[in-house]
């Protein structure tokens, strides 16, 4: 379906969006911090390197919860069969800029962990996955 915007004008328009945040996963991923009693987290606080989803700043450990569609999860990306020739260098882009972003908190000596949206919602995923960071936090 042809954009009834031209470029320049679909660009203004975008550009005025701001992200919300993934949302239902970030809530799920806080409440499960809560339950394993974990403190000290803040979310989306501005770094050098970029903006993790949670930050436990005392004992510079990142968290960032990545959507499996945005993000390209190996196990469930399903790319659009539609505008391929936007989507596909898209989620390109995404992926090389959180390896950059990566990298970049980790020589400023944070520690990074990554969770994916399929493992979150997997109980048995999501238990390891707050166990590696109740070792990294000494918790």
């Amino acid at each position: 379906m042809a954009d009834i915007f031209s470029k320049e004008k679909r660009s203004q328009v975008m550009s005025k969006i701001r992200s919300s945040g993934n949302l239902s996963t970030e809530l799920a991923l806080a409440n499960a911090f809560r339950a394993a009693g974990l403190k000290g987290w803040r979310r989306h606080q501005r770094l050098v390197g970029g903006r993790p989803d949670f930050l436990f700043r005392r004992k510079r450990v990142c968290v960032f919860v990545d959507g499996c569609f945005w993000h390209g999860c190996p196990r469930c990306y399903r790319a659009p069969t539609s505008n391929v020739e936007y989507w596909a260098p898209k989620i390109i882009r995404n992926r090389r800029r959180d390896r950059r972003i990566e990298r970049a908190l980790r020589r400023c000596g944070f520690r990074v962990f990554r969770i994916w949206e399929c493992q979150l919602k997997q109980p048995r995923l999501a238990a390891r996955f707050i166990s590696r960071l109740q070792r990294a936090l000494d918790v």
